[in-house]
């Protein structure tokens, strides 16, 4: 047991000086924040919901307020010239829902006359958003005698409430792009600026000529100024952990990566906290926000599921994200569900990411989401749980069949004519994949494709399953079996002492149906 004495749990609080003061574990990010404010003036970052942007914003706040105090014992404390105090602006579009210009151009100026209040500034002339915001920053410069620090929270959250609509959506960025065009005329009234969101959408259609953001979202100097290390883990939090399997930490919650495979990978606070808190793994990041959008997208764009384990893209698409043009994958990079797990160059200076999953809890419960969207009820999902791991146990391969013949028996006749997904081969496939991924068992990817056929691998209870899939057309019955052991896929893992099962899963378009569920144990 740990001599360190247990502190409390800052479980949904965003307030730096209530962290520093009441009692409460706090992660040391003011060397990545020193850093970036030496560097240089103008910032945009993106991190998924719940990653801590709002605490790294009231951090910075505090800073530049020259709350001294907040910072003894921190890394910045000595680094910092706490003579010098900064006024600061900060707009948080965290709250509500906005559904209309009006609604946001009403938030605006809410968000400016409560600035204005705060700071005591005289009431605007202006008539127009952009006047009155520039008249703030420019009034605050003067009242205080230095350069004015703006910090961005949420700064994209009215488009993202709005994308399954998207001329809303383009109306809501019609009225952030008003807002924050202002932003670079107000450069020699300005010491520091901030944007921080969920995505990224181009500086074209969202900040009109605000070229000199500097966007920081990969550079690997700042990979962990959101998010815990495996260092945080074992250090701050040590206290935390007996009592709990530290490699399950691992494995359920870390695994976000912003920057090559060199970058340290991070934890999301809110998964972190909430497993010290109630002293169980569960979904609590995923479960906080059902991603509705998200699951949409997928489904309209019939997204082959197990593909979603090794997805390959070149980074300018990461980076493109907008009303009109949203990247699949830089939906799933930038909302979290999907993260970095290599870089190649087959050409130099062009590098290929390939992404992933960043854990456990991020790949089972995406797919249990997905299942409604391959046709299987909430009841076929109950028996999922209750069935399918009693029948890995034991390698019941009868029960197996059985229980996917049954399965795919009952999608509905509905669900193939109205689904996009069900008008590709891979859709066979994804039902498998996303079935076990959803279940939380180890499952392994091993050549995903667009072409409905994948050898997945499962290692669970003792034994390894190795799956080939195939759609029948004029294919003898026999050959997705006869792949597995032609391309030899059950080498690497005979060393292993697990018994092997390898199994040939084909199906009939015609028929929308398994037709031979081909066995060989070894």
């Amino acid at each position: 047991m740990s001599s360190t004495p247990r502190k409390k749990l800052s479980i949904g609080i965003q307030t730096f000086a209530d962290i520093r003061e009441g009692g409460y574990y706090y992660v040391d990010k003011t060397p990545a924040i020193h850093r970036l404010v030496e560097a240089g003036k103008y910032y945009f970052l993106s991190r998924p919901r719940r990653f801590g942007k709002s605490l790294l914003l009231d951090t910075l706040r505090c800073l530049f307020e020259g709350r001294e105090a907040l910072f003894e014992g921190l890394y910045i404390h000595d680094k910092w010239d706490w003579q010098v105090r900064y006024p600061v602006i900060r707009l948080s579009f965290a709250d509500g829902v906005m559904q209309s210009r009006d609604d946001i151009d009403k938030r605006i100026r809410y968000l400016l006359r409560h600035n204005r209040e705060r700071l005591r500034i005289d009431a605007t002339q202006a008539e127009d958003i952009p006047g009155e915001f520039a008249d703030l920053i420019r009034g605050v410069h003067e009242k205080y005698g230095q350069r004015v620090v703006v910090l961005v929270d949420e700064y994209d959250k009215p488009i993202l409430d709005n994308l399954l609509d998207p001329e809303r959506a383009r109306e809501l960025r019609e009225g952030l792009k008003n807002l924050y065009s202002v932003l670079k005329d107000a450069d020699p009234h300005l010491a520091f600026v901030l944007l921080t969101g969920v995505s990224k959408f181009s500086k074209v259609s969202l900040f009109s000529g605000l070229n000199n953001l500097n966007d920081i979202t990969l550079d690997a100097p700042y990979a962990t100024i959101c998010g815990y290390t495996d260092d945080d883990i074992d250090t701050v939090f040590a206290s935390e952990l007996p009592g709990l399997e530290r490699s399950q930490i691992k494995h359920w919650y870390n695994g976000y990566r912003w920057g090559g495979q060199e970058v340290t990978a991070v934890y999301n606070p809110f998964d972190v906290l909430l497993l010290f808190q109630k002293r169980q793994f569960g979904a609590y990041w995923f479960e906080s926000a059902t991603p509705t959008f998200l699951v949409e997208v997928l489904k309209q764009r019939g997204v082959f599921t197990p593909a979603l384990t090794a997805w390959h893209s070149r980074p300018a698409l990461l980076s493109r994200f907008d009303v009109d043009d949203i990247a699949t994958e830089a939906l799933l990079f930038q909302t979290g569900y999907l993260t970095l797990k290599g870089v190649r160059e087959e050409v130099p200076n062009r590098p290929i990411y390939r992404l992933g999953f960043p854990n456990q809890e991020v790949e089972a419960s995406l797919n249990e989401a997905l299942l409604p969207v391959l046709g299987l009820s909430d009841d076929a999902l109950d028996e999922l749980i209750l069935k399918l791991p009693g029948l890995l146990k034991v390698a019941d391969m009868a029960g197996l069949e059985t229980y996917f013949k049954a399965l795919y028996a009952g999608l509905p006749h509905d669900w193939y004519r109205n689904n996009p997904i069900a008008r590709y081969e891979g859709h066979y496939a994804s039902v498998f994949y996303s079935h076990f991924a959803a279940l939380g068992v180890n499952v392994t990817v091993e050549d995903a494709s667009h072409h409905g056929k994948v050898d997945m691998t499962v290692d669970f209870a003792g034994h390894l399953y190795l799956f080939e899939f195939k759609v029948m057309e004029q294919l003898p019955e026999g050959s997705a079996l006869e792949q597995i052991k032609a391309k030899g896929y059950a080498d690497k893992y005979r060393g292993q002492g697990k018994p092997i099962h390898l199994v040939g899963v084909e199906f009939s378009r015609e028929r929308r149906q398994i037709v031979a569920f081909e066995v060989e144990t070894e």
